[in-house]
């Protein structure tokens, strides 16, 4: 028997051998298309190749594509579990050319593969095409051979292929397996076609059209092929049955289900276990390609998924989470052909037990008040609105789980009703928001958060998407159109672009609408939690709501951000364990160009502990090892060894940030370096941060330190501008670089010598060498001495030497430095107590422009900022001595 596996090589083996080449699946949250919630088909990557926006280096392809069907216009969600072939997860087997073959290759290709390479019995098969097909018709009758009773003309659109309201679109062609006259059914087209009888493997599509709109229809560029083989249903014809959850693959999922909980895979808990199979699928390969549960968008379908497959759990009576414990069984199932369900392992088994872990504690207490306002209804009753709001508003219940789980009884909800109470509550909360006190210009973002719903943010794992814009704001108010010079503000359903928060700026970049507008991104904030706000300014052309848009990050500026925001992680890790645990974060700023970052320490950080934090954090650089983010409880984060920053506040589920190792040439598996709360962007590996340079420590409160640092290009052009200046320094000193210290301490010893021998030149020149000698003023010797270049400290000690040397008398010093005057005046003791030294510094320092002047009756000094004065400064000082002398006794 061939297995699931087996026949996904085969298929992709088999085109590659004619000329396709073979791609890898494309992430399950589309790249190219805004308008999709999630993958559904497998041509969804290929979308711009159809239409001409792209190109690629082949034009034959073929894929299996994962793909999910569990919200919008396909959702198959309610129907999992209780039929054959629905399913939320499923492979896409596809072929595509991309105007290189049409159909005439296209069914001799699959003809081919069907019947030789899959065995199929020709007998057991039948095909349809569009009602005035008639070049398919005939080719299937010459190349097949198929009679025209085998060749069902449908004119439904059943045979006519559109991926949306717009998008490409063609006729096409199915083909159909019978199952035999046992199983009840009938052909394709017939009245009884919904039986399990006659089940469709295969969609050949004959991409001739764009949909432009819903009244314009254009042909392709180049007439193409896109197929679409469901993996889960020719899985089930090649192993002999009708039933999707019977192959391999699911039996394998479902026995790992039926042996955690101790249930019989095929009892009276079949539906739950096919439930649980089915969803674990799902819900891993949504949390590998960057979902994450939440309440909003694509992570609001997949906490839906999640809860669906628990509340079945709960049914097979598992008392502890169950589902990811099986993840290790659907790894080893598809890991092979999936490689990023390996990759995630750890993120998907931890995101599955924290949500069914947190799910169990309100599913009892939910389910009670379920069975407790049910109980009167009997068979086919309608549960009442309200009752099912307050499962979902008080218990985590979406109303199709309420839907679910009642589904057994006969019993319905009161949808209406539900859809009241939620708009009742909206209601209420703008009234209470219009009454905290909130800024009235920030009332239109929660009017717009009401009107059109959160911002996706899907910058985690990309920096380009596509997205539709929801909302244009300029000058604060809400507009439908912005024109070429215009600064707006706007909205898109899902962005990659980051939002300033949590000390991280916002991304920058640009926005392209599809017809050709360009809008510079100038900044990115977030507001109300969950909504991002793009400043930009219009560079040509005129955006409107509700085009379809190219959003670009700048991918150099995102990434100096991250590498400075994982620098900051790493940087807190290795301050506390140089400086203690007291050390916690006090602020931060993460900007492109530096990063900012405040701590509790009590005193300045020596220059050896820093050079130790350095050195630090550029040792897990270096070791570049991976950077993880988990999903979990922020309690249990915090058992883990993650940092919560005291203040701020957390939700339900925290991300969980990871990196560097405690032991950097360790084997993989140590500790690790860094674990911390955050829900900034980071980079993959530490080693992406490139290099790590502080460059300033200082206090910015009491008890709290701020260290500037750089990383990556800002780090090598401070240290290249620093190298340079040394290098500089060398050549002015006729020296090496690495002489420059021994060179500028011998310069300086030089000075000093210098200094000194300069002193001791002034003082002998201040003591009279060269200079007139004393006057008297009275009976009193007066000695006036003006210098130039003398600093105001030596002047204390050259007055102290001319009292000396006059014995008894007044010894008056001037220095100009700089154009500044300085003023000393000694007096000797033998007269203090009649002439006072401050008196008379105070008299020179107003002839300086000085004010005032203190010190001792023996000794004072003074100043002022006219220092081309002293002159004036020596005769008021005199003259102030002469007044003393004559007022005498």
């Amino acid at each position: 028997m061939k297995t699931v596996n087996d026949i996904r090589d085969t298929f992709l083996d088999y085109f590659a051998a004619n000329g396709h080449a073979k791609v890898a699946s494309g992430p399950l949250v589309p790249h190219n298309d805004p308008t999709l919630m999630f993958t559904n088909a497998g041509m969804v990557q290929f979308k711009n190749v159809f239409t001409g926006a792209e190109t690629r280096p082949y034009t034959r392809a073929a894929t299996s594509q994962k793909c999910v069907r569990a919200g919008g216009k396909h959702n198959d969600l309610e129907n999992v579990g209780y039929t054959a072939r629905h399913h939320t997860f499923f492979e896409m087997l596809g072929n595509f050319s991309f105007g290189d073959y049409f159909k005439d290759t296209a069914i001799e290709l699959a003809w081919t593969l069907i019947t030789k390479e899959f065995a199929l019995p020709k007998d057991k098969l039948l095909v349809t095409v569009y009602a005035d097909d008639d070049q398919a018709f005939d080719l299937w009758k010459k190349i097949a051979g198929l009679p025209e009773d085998r060749i069902i003309r449908i004119a439904t659109s059943d045979n006519f292929w559109a991926m949306g309201d717009t998008g490409p679109c063609g006729p096409c062609s199915e083909i159909f397996y019978d199952h035999g006259d046992h199983i009840p059914g009938g052909p394709p087209g017939s009245p009884d076609e919904d039986g399990d009888r006659f089940i469709e493997i295969w969609n050949l599509v004959f991409m001739q059209y764009e949909q432009k709109t819903p009244d314009e229809r254009v042909d392709l560029p180049r007439p193409s092929i896109d197929t679409g083989m469901g993996l889960e249903r020719i899985a089930a014809v090649m192993q002999g049955t009708h039933d999707n959850y019977e192959i391999d693959l699911m039996r394998g999922l479902i026995r790992a289900s039926a042996e955690a909980s101790g249930t019989a895979p095929d009892g009276p808990h079949k539906v739950s276990h096919r439930v649980i199979a089915d969803h674990l699928r799902a819900t891993a390969f949504l949390i590998a390609d960057g979902v994450l549960p939440s309440n909003e968008g694509r992570g609001y379908v997949l906490r839906r998924i999640m809860r669906r497959a628990m509340r079945h759990a709960h049914l097979i009576g598992a008392s502890e989470p169950l589902i990811w414990r099986l993840v290790p069984t659907l790894i080893g199932e598809m890991g092979r052909a999936y490689p990023e369900l390996v990759r995630a392992k750890a993120l998907i088994s931890e995101t599955l037990k924290l949500e069914e872990t947190r799910f169990k504690k309100t599913l009892d207490r939910g389910l009670r008040l379920l069975d407790e306002e049910t109980a009167a209804l009997g068979d086919k009753g309608v549960l009442d609105g309200e009752t099912a709001f307050k499962l979902y508003d008080t218990y985590g219940f979406p109303l199709d789980l309420t839907q679910d789980a009642l589904r057994s009884r006969g019993l319905a909800v009161d949808e209406a009703g539900f859809n009241a109470a939620m708009a009742r509550q909206r209601a209420e909360a703008r009234k209470a928001w219009a009454g905290s006190g909130a800024a009235a210009t920030d009332r239109i973002w929660f009017d717009l958060r009401e009107d059109v719903g959160a911002s996706e943010f899907l910058g985690y794992l990309k920096e380009e998407a596509q997205g539709r814009v929801t909302a244009l704001v300029r000058g604060g108010e809400r507009v439908t159109a912005g024109a070429a010079g215009e600064e707006l503000q706007v909205l898109v359903n899902q962005t990659p672009f980051y939002g300033e928060s949590g000390g991280q700026m916002g991304d920058r970049g640009v926005i392209e609408t599809a017809a050709g507008a360009v809008l510079e991104v100038l900044d990115t904030k977030k507001v109300l939690g969950d909504v991002h706000v793009h400043v930009v300014r219009v560079g040509k052309g005129v955006v409107n709501v509700g085009d379809e848009v190219t959003l670009r990050v700048d991918h150099a500026y995102r990434g100096a951000l991250r590498a400075n925001h994982s620098a900051t992680h790493l940087l807190h890790a290795a301050l506390r364990g140089a400086l203690g645990e007291h050390v916690t974060q006090k602020g931060s700023l993460v900007a492109a160009e530096r990063l900012r970052f405040d701590v509790s320490h009590p005193m300045a950080i020596t220059p050896d502990v820093l050079a130790e934090v350095e050195a630090a954090v550029n040792a897990q650089i270096r070791a570049n090892t991976a950077v993880t983010t988990r999903l979990m409880a922020p309690d249990a984060a915090v058992e883990a060894g993650a940092m919560a920053l005291f203040g701020e506040k957390y939700g339900d589920e925290v991300r969980v940030v990871s990196m560097g190792s405690k032991n950097p040439e360790g084997a993989p598996g140590d500790d690790d370096f860094s674990v911390e709360l955050c829900g900034g962007t980071h980079v993959g590996r530490t080693g992406d941060i490139g290099v790590f340079k502080m460059v300033s420590e200082s206090a910015v409160a009491a008890g709290v330190r701020r260290i500037e640092a750089l990383t990556g290009e800002g780090a090598l052009a401070y240290l290249d501008d620093h190298e340079k200046a040394l290098g500089q320094a060398a050549a002015l000193l006729k020296s090496q670089p690495a002489e420059v210290p021994a060179r500028i301490r011998a310069l300086m010893d030089e000075r000093k010598k210098l200094e000194r021998e300069l002193l001791e030149t002034r003082r002998r020149m201040a003591s009279g060498g060269g200079r007139a000698p004393a006057k008297t003023v009275g009976d009193i010797a007066f000695a006036p001495r003006i210098m130039e270049g003398v600093p105001a400290k030596d002047l204390k000690g050259m007055a102290d030497e001319i009292l000396s040397q006059i014995g008894s008398g007044v010894a008056a010093l001037g220095s100009n430095v700089e154009g500044k005057a300085s003023l000393v005046v000694a007096v000797s003791a033998d007269i203090k107590d009649k002439v006072s030294a401050v008196d008379l510094v105070r008299a020179g320092a107003a002839a300086v422009g000085g004010k005032g002047g203190g010190g001792r009756p023996d000794m004072a000094q003074a100043g002022g900022p006219d220092g081309d004065k002293l002159d004036r400064a020596m005769a008021a000082i005199e003259n102030a001595l002469g007044a003393v002398v004559s007022s005498a006794p």
